[in-house]
């Protein structure tokens, strides 16, 4: 069964006369970048006919952003703006500290003159992504011999720690946001205590987004380096003060370098695990995990050996349900920009 047809998507307008031979620009609003992407829709499908990425701290606006985009591919005004953004949204708005602009349906209408503006969550719109995923963007991680219908979890560490979930209703997937990546971390060894402590010193309330995150996995490190007294070489402080230090620390794990490196990797993968394992109890997912985002993709190797899975179905009373989850690898990077697309395009009637 090809993977698509594995989680069939909530999308009540996909059928709809309305929603057919329509323009829609769909954007990806990221702290760092933003990515816009122009569509038109067709029996159901939806066709990408440009697409761009920008510098979103270059902009006071989201409406700059999208008129210069407009202009540069000398594109007509769409009949929709869908917007993901890294937060939530309450009623028409989101507003977070990660963005130099507030994102709001009512200024953002008045400045483009587009009636029809929806604005979903990242990870939210990622879910809805699925739909626009092929085979060869997943991995199996783990492969469940019975097929159970039932919710799906979605887990994705990157800038940020996004948390989401798929309501199955009995017949279809209905995603939601949620933003449970801010929920506390809880240490579950001594040594982990510790680190609890550390980083309680650092930001007074200790998120799992602390630990599983590009900022998390450097928290991690530095608690590995400075109270596990673990030496950093001249070359490794050179890389990390020039930025993206969770590249630089996962690839010095994966090629073994540096000892450092490769034991904040080896607590990074576990508490993945703990936290998928968290997730899929908590929404009872057992239609399956999907793990997504930067970080995931870039440490796949780690989560393919047994020590993942071996410690992600470890529970009190519900091993059962853990052992009978699948757990797939979405490495398709444009899956939340696409989601937009979909929810703008088909998500309702």
């Amino acid at each position: 069964m090809p993977f698509q047809n594995k989680f069939p998507l909530h999308l009540p307008g996909e059928k709809s006369t309305e929603n057919q031979n329509i323009s829609l620009v769909a954007a990806d609003v990221k702290q760092k970048d933003t990515t816009l992407g122009y569509y038109v829709s067709e029996n159901g499908k939806l066709e990408l006919k440009a697409k761009k990425e920008y510098n979103t701290q270059d902009f006071g606006l989201f409406s700059d952003i999208l008129n210069l985009f407009l202009e540069e591919h000398s594109l007509s005004k769409p009949s929709r703006i869908s917007i993901a953004v890294p937060g939530p949204v309450l009623n028409g708005k989101c507003t977070t500290e990660n963005l130099p602009f507030d994102l709001d349906i009512e200024l953002i209408r008045s400045r483009t003159e587009v009636e029809h503006i929806t604005l979903i969550n990242d990870l939210e719109a990622m879910a809805y992504g699925l739909k626009g995923t092929e085979d060869k963007d997943f991995c199996t991680l783990h492969k469940n011999s019975s097929t159970t219908k039932g919710n799906v979890a979605i887990l994705a560490p990157g800038r940020g720690l996004g948390e989401a979930g798929m309501f199955w209703d009995g017949e279809c997937l209905r995603p939601f946001a949620t933003e449970g990546g801010h929920s506390e971390f809880s240490p579950r060894a001594e040594d982990e205590l510790e680190l609890y402590r550390f980083l309680k010193a650092i930001h007074g309330i200790v998120s799992w987004e602390s630990v599983l995150s590009h900022e998390g996995l450097f928290n991690v490190y530095r608690f590995v380096r400075d109270m596990r007294r673990q030496e950093e070489p001249e070359w490794l402080t050179q890389k990390l003060e020039k930025g993206d230090c969770h590249k630089v620390i996962i690839d010095a794990a994966l090629s073994g370098e540096n000892r450092a490196c490769a034991l904040t990797v080896e607590a990074y993968v576990d508490f993945i695990a703990r936290e998928a394992s968290n997730l899929v109890l908590k929404l009872k997912a057992t239609g399956g995990l999907i793990l997504a985002g930067s970080l995931a993709v870039k440490i796949e190797a780690l989560l393919k050996m047994p020590s993942f899975y071996q410690t992600f179905v470890i529970s009190d009373k519900m091993e059962n349900i853990l052992k009978s989850t699948p757990i797939y690898l979405l490495k398709n990077e444009n899956a939340i920009l696409t989601g937009a697309a979909y929810y703008g395009a088909f998500g309702k009637h």
